[in-house]
């Protein structure tokens, strides 16, 4: 890059230290950390153009990527927590919602065997399931991508970060 301000979010007033990535800058760190075994630790050497008067801005950086990665994680982590709150409910709402559609299912069949009774028993199993798809979609995949992303953010907050002067 240019020079340093180049790293972050234009339109974001806060110090270096808590400033957001610039979007292109972050895309590209999660992308190319994305791409390594789950393993890996991150080493991230900026090149700078126009070296700062004040001395090596390595520190600055580490401390600014650092808190970035950090924040972004635990951003992560409340989305996470989010969902599997939102599972739970969903777990409750869809047992109570088959369970009545069961319950009324076998009293139908109960009342007798007709074309009418029977297809309204198959149709109110088959909704009461289908009530089950969401919790079961969070509880069994939904999950996994987030908790991903929890672990390659705490990763990058704690890469070794280095800025070396480029021509």
């Amino acid at each position: 890059m240019r020079e340093i301000a180049q790293l972050f979010n234009s339109m974001d007033p806060t110090p270096f230290l808590n400033k957001d990535l610039d979007p292109e800058a972050n895309t590209f760190i999660e992308t190319w950390a994305s791409g390594f075994p789950p393993g890996s630790r991150f080493h991230i050497t900026i090149h700078i153009e126009q070296w700062p008067s004040d001395g090596d801005p390595s520190e600055l950086l580490t401390e600014a990527v650092h808190n970035h990665f950090a924040y972004k994680a635990e951003n992560t982590r409340n989305a996470l927590k989010h969902l599997m709150r939102q599972g739970r409910m969903s777990l409750v709402i869809g047992i109570v919602f088959v369970s009545l559609c069961l319950l009324a299912a076998d009293i139908i069949g109960n009342l007798g065997a007709n074309v009418g009774s029977n297809i309204a028993r198959e149709s109110l199993t088959i909704v009461g399931w289908v009530a089950m798809w969401r919790p079961l979609q969070i509880f069994l995949y939904d999950w996994w991508p987030l908790q991903r992303q929890i672990r390659l953010y705490q990763k990058l907050s704690r890469a070794h970060i280095q800025a070396v002067q480029s021509k």
